[in-house]
């Protein structure tokens, strides 16, 4: 609560745009009722009787229970990764970076997919890169009810966020009363480099519902613990150096890299807990009132920093100058590190009729209350608790906000609203003489900034004759970039550099016509332009090295343009019997588009950074087939594959890079589950993942099949449930069954055994 009451002016601006936009509610509500527009009976993939809540122009996708119990559900993220055309950059269960790449929005592209959760923005627009996820921990999975991707900018009512798509998850709504719990073990046998030992977590969830039958409240809580060791994410190589070195044994010359690998950073020890309130009110009038709290603390450690090398006398060696294979090498760039973090939700919507008008409005605030991350100088420092930097957040976050109204006139379903966002981001770098308890501070580098989104939409969807509709939209968005600044050290004294305001606007323009065809088929053709404005992260937060601890002034960029593109889509379906199939043809052309390049610096880390290319431009095709009762009762097949040319058409500042794939999209992906109803009591399923091997860099020179790369993948995955009695179920999976090596630059999970007790009473 100290955070909402220390709200700067800015905030305070954007909360007063808010309730102007949202005058429409508090008007009484009159005996007329407001009629939404009819958007379940569209093409939408996986629907069954439950309707989608978002606007499905475009691919849409919908998931829901029958598709949730063929996954092994470790994180909630995980009860979508069968889904068309789709991947999340998931590294370890519990990962708190795992992105999504959804068609051409790759999976270092965060700020390209807009994320809800009950009406709530979720996405982490602070950046766009592969920290800055969607908080996707809102919500366990337990509580998830439905899943809706759309997949493109093509409705109005979504701001420029949306240009690789849209994800709606809905929760479980307090419908009785009702307890629930939820158990589940997981262990990975993971070997590599120098691991060969298994890696083990766990998880348990329990909550309540709360839902008299004469009472207009309700109330929904729940509670998640979660804990797991995954894998660790880097491994260190040697650099080549001269002189002398200790003569060591224990590096892995591996073909398929440059130098040998002599380390890895610690296994990532993650603890999480996870609160979450949900209450709600209908009123006699109609209306209804819902708010939301959500808390989620998370301690990471890693401080099991391993060391492949060994000198002659057994002991290990963990840095400096060394001798291998008949050459001199430098070992470097292990440390140890520990980070903690507390976040909060609070969100407030309610939805009526108001002078016939069916009205929606929300209003949301996601912030970061602390966020205190150590890391030892080297692994010298590290063991010994020596010098290291401390990074403390200054309470990030982003205020959202939205109101819409609907009304069918006649032929015409009209919409029309409003929606703003404030995102802003203080971060500070402290070098230290003890790394563990931060003691002695002095500072090193600072950055900061804001943005702020004023949207509006108008969208008309027009029924024609002989069950056609048209859909027209239009959307305007303003943008600021705002108190934007950088702080370093210099000679001894702390100098800010304050950035100037900037400005922008934007008008994007939809359209979508949709109906039957000859024979049975279903056509509907979406064009749309949408505006993705910079983030914060992109626009001021600039990246600490990690070797001269100084902010790289290639991590970010005050002056970067916009992106924007035109999108196309057509889609084509038809049932043949038991059988429906769903094509999509689509075309994506971006200009200047902000692409962060990551590659390996010398010493074997991460870096990146931030730049316009002038032309980017995808085209794909997907086709998807769901299968029901195939051959005998009970089974059923989702099966979907899709085909993409993503290149760099224009790139004045590197022309090598033109006529190239673009980087982290494959040319091809396949995604689907089986799933067998045994009996009432049992079911089995079996899923796959398969994507080929991808650029990971602009230029294609950076390609292979080792850590460091983004290679193809293939893995299949295993379940069977049992339920035990009316109100429990047993399961037992396995992910990745035939234990696939694939990577995204970082290792990906192998395979990983997960057994769960779920219980609803």
């Amino acid at each position: 609560m100290n955070a909402l009451l220390r709200a700067g002016a800015s905030r305070r601006a954007l909360l007063a745009a808010l309730a102007v936009a949202a005058a429409p509610v508090s008007v009484h509500a009159s005996d007329a009722v407001a009629e939404a527009p009819e958007i379940d009976a569209v093409i939408i993939v996986g629907q069954g009787d439950r309707p989608i809540t978002v606007q499905p122009r475009g691919l849409s996708v919908s998931l829901g229970e029958a598709e949730f119990r063929a996954v092994n559900a470790v994180n909630v993220e995980d009860l979508m990764k069968y889904a068309p055309n789709f991947f999340v950059r998931k590294r370890f269960a519990g990962d708190d970076n795992a992105v999504v790449a959804l068609r051409g929005a790759n999976t270092v592209q965060s700020a390209r997919t807009l994320v809800l959760v009950d009406g709530f923005v979720v996405s982490n627009f602070l950046g766009n890169r592969w920290d800055f996820p969607p908080k996707w921990n809102v919500v366990g999975p337990a509580e998830v009810r439905q899943f809706d991707i759309v997949y493109g900018p093509y409705s109005a009512r979504y701001g420029g966020n949306s240009m690789g798509g849209v994800i709606s998850v809905t929760t479980r709504a307090p419908e009785r009363n009702e307890v629930y719990g939820q158990s589940q073990v997981m262990t990975m046998p993971f070997k590599e480099y120098g691991f060969d030992e298994a890696f083990q977590g766990y998880s348990a969830e329990a909550g309540l519902a709360w839902k008299p039958e004469d009472s207009p409240f309700s109330l929904r809580a729940g509670f998640r613990h979660f804990e797991n060791t995954g894998q660790s994410m880097t491994y260190n190589l040697l650099t080549p150096a001269t002189g002398t070195g200790t003569a060591v044994t224990g590096a892995f010359v591996d073909p398929r890299l440059a130098t040998p690998v002599f380390g890895a950073a610690s296994p990532v020890r993650v603890i999480q807990d996870q609160f979450r309130l949900r209450a709600g009110w209908e009123m006699d009038s109609g209306w209804t009132l819902e708010a939301m709290g959500f808390a989620w603390l998370t301690d990471q450690d890693l401080t099991d920093t391993r060391t492949f090398l060994k000198d002659a006398g057994g002991s290990p060696v963990w840095q400096g100058r060394v001798a291998f294979g008949g050459r001199t090498w430098n070992a470097t760039g292990l440390t140890q590190s520990l980070t903690r973090r507390t976040e909060y939700l609070a969100g407030l919507r309610a939805g009526g009729d108001a002078v016939g008008w069916a009205v929606s409005a929300n209003v949301s605030r996601y912030w970061i209350a602390s966020q205190d991350g150590r890391t030892s100088r080297d692994m010298a420092t590290g063991l010994v608790n020596g010098a290291g930097t401390q990074t403390q957040a200054r309470e990030p976050g982003w205020w959202t906000g939205a109101v819409t109204l609907e009304r069918t006139f006649g032929d015409h379903a009209v919409a029309f609203g409003a929606d703003a966002n404030l995102y802003e981001t203080r971060s500070e770098t402290f070098s230290t003489t003890a790394w563990k308890n931060a003691s002695n501070p002095v500072f090193s580098a600072s950055t900061w900034g804001k943005t702020t989104t004023f949207g509006a939409f108008l969208e008309d969807e027009i029924s024609l004759p002989g069950d056609y509709s048209l859909t027209a939209g239009v959307r305007y968005d303003a943008w600021k970039a705002h108190d934007g600044g950088i702080g370093k050290q210099v000679a001894g004294r702390r100098v800010d550099d304050d950035y100037p305001e900037r400005t922008d606007s934007a008008v994007s323009p939809k359209l979508s016509f949709q109906g039957p065809l000859a024979a049975g088929w279903e056509v509907q053709l979406s064009l749309g332009t949408a505006t993705r404005f910079p983030t914060v992260g992109e626009l001021f937060q600039g990246r600490i090295d990690d070797i001269t601890q100084q902010i790289d002034p290639q991590s970010f960029d005050p002056n970067l343009k916009p992106e924007t593109s035109f999108d196309a889509s057509l889609i084509l379906r038809r049932s043949f019997g038991d059988v429906r199939v769903t094509s999509s043809v689509f075309l994506q052309d971006v200009h200047d588009a902000i692409f962060s390049f990551q590659g390996l610096n010398p010493f074997g880390q991460v870096v990146s950074s931030y730049k316009n290319v002038d032309r980017v431009r995808q085209v794909g095709v997907e086709l998807i087939a769901e299968a029901r009762d195939v051959g005998v009762e009970g089974l059923d097949i989702d099966a979907n594959l899709s085909w993409m040319d993503a290149r760099t058409l224009r790139n004045a500042s590197a022309p090598a890079a033109e006529g190239q794939m673009f980087p982290r999209i494959p040319e091809w992906r396949s995604n689907g589950s089986i799933r067998y109803r045994v009996s009432d009591a049992a079911r089995a399923s079996l899923g796959w993942r398969y994507a080929t091997r991808l650029n990971s860099d602009l230029f294609g020179l950076s390609r292979g099949d080792a850590y460091g790369f983004q290679t193809e993948y293939f893995t299949m995955d295993g379940r069977f449930t049992l339920a035990i009695s009316p109100h429990a179920e047993l399961g037992v999976g396995v992910d990745n069954l035939l234990n696939d090596q694939a990577y995204v630059s970082h290792p990906l999970p192998q395979r990983t055994f997960v057994v769960d007790l779920k219980s609803r009473w």
